[in-house]
């Protein structure tokens, strides 16, 4: 492991569920987008809308905290969609 790691918002817990579903560096996950939760998800049930907004931090380079309104609202509404 290691990289991955290194961007914003990506502990190792988040870096190895990214390996397993396939996406090993920054340039794989910015081409994948934060979308790539659902892949995720398929692994770990647990997933929730947190790990969504800390993929998109992370190929933003901010903290998820630091995500503007518009693109939280976007991804609360991908996020609704695959609830359930």
């Amino acid at each position: 492991m290691g990289n991955l790691s290194k961007l914003s918002n990506i502990g190792k817990v988040i870096e190895q569920q990214l390996y397993e579903v396939g996406i090993t560096t920054y340039e794989q996950l910015k081409e994948s987008g934060s979308k790539v939760w659902l892949k995720i998800k398929s692994i770990n049930p647990s997933a929730c809308i947190h790990r969504l907004y800390a993929l998109e931090g992370a190929i933003q380079g901010i903290k998820k905290s630091q995500l503007p309104a518009e693109t939280k609202a976007e991804l609360k509404e991908f996020y609704n969609s695959f609830k359930g």
